[in-house]
């Protein structure tokens, strides 16, 4: 964690990304990134800011789009799996409302863009993919980086991870038709869970919000997310 204010005059020559610094030939695009996807639209959570400007997300695209890592689009992967456009990226870290202290569960490692965001603001990630060879890509690339604070695991994400139970924060980076009762049970006392609800085809992306025993739901955004893969995730019905 490197700082929590974004500067655009610094963005567009260096970045500090886990415990190493940087100056890369994509600063100009990932500063155009931030002001013209992300701040435009609503997000202005400076650690937010801070960490999409430190973090290359040009390394954790495959190598022949890499010229594309900073559009406003999602990419493909491998494993028919994407990373996120940067605006989802950035809208969905915001809604969990993350501290310097707090103990996230991330259920979707993907490509580990989104998991490298989770440090920068996060006290330690966990972070879970079904798919063993994006798990272990994504793995040596965030430790490549110099991210000391992510504990992988490769299984059903859809379980979470309760030796390491509860959370502060729970993003989940796959769409299914309810929140998995494992997951629910899994967040602290005035925890925020993330997580794209609906249909195979098209989502609404929630934040769920637990204060005692009641959990309370709020809209933020129409989405479109990979389904949940896993043996808990909730059976497919029509979109």
């Amino acid at each position: 964690m490197a700082g929590d204010q974004y500067d655009p005059t610094t963005a567009q020559i260096k970045f500090e990304v886990g415990s190493l610094l940087y100056s890369d030939a994509f600063a100009a695009a990932r500063h155009d990134m931030i002001e013209q996807q992300i701040r435009r639209r609503g997000v202005d959570d400076p650690r937010v800011l801070a960490a999409m400007a430190r973090v290359p997300r040009h390394r954790f695209v495959p190598t022949r789009r890499q010229k594309l890592a900073y559009e406003d689009v999602a990419l493909p992967i491998g494993s028919r799996q994407t990373i996120s456009q940067p605006y989802m990226v950035a809208a969905m870290t915001e809604a969990l409302q993350l501290h310097s202290n707090s103990r996230v569960l991330e259920v979707g490692t993907g490509s580990g863009y989104q998991t490298a965001i989770l440090a920068e603001i996060a006290a330690h990630v966990y972070t879970i993919e079904v798919i063993a060879k994006l798990s272990e890509r994504a793995r040596e690339v965030l430790a490549s980086l110099g991210y000391e604070n992510i504990g992988f695991r490769i299984g059903d994400g859809a379980l979470g991870w309760p030796e390491e139970a509860p959370f502060d924060a729970i993003l989940v980076t796959a769409a299914a038709h309810q929140v998995p009762t494992g997951l629910l049970d899994q967040m602290a006392d005035d925890a925020s869970l993330v997580m794209p609800v609906g249909g195979r085809f098209m989502q609404d992306l929630h934040r769920f919000k637990r204060t005692g025993n009641e959990i309370e739901s709020t809209f933020i955004t129409r989405c479109r997310f990979v389904p949940l893969v896993g043996r808990e995730r909730t059976p497919e019905r029509p979109n």
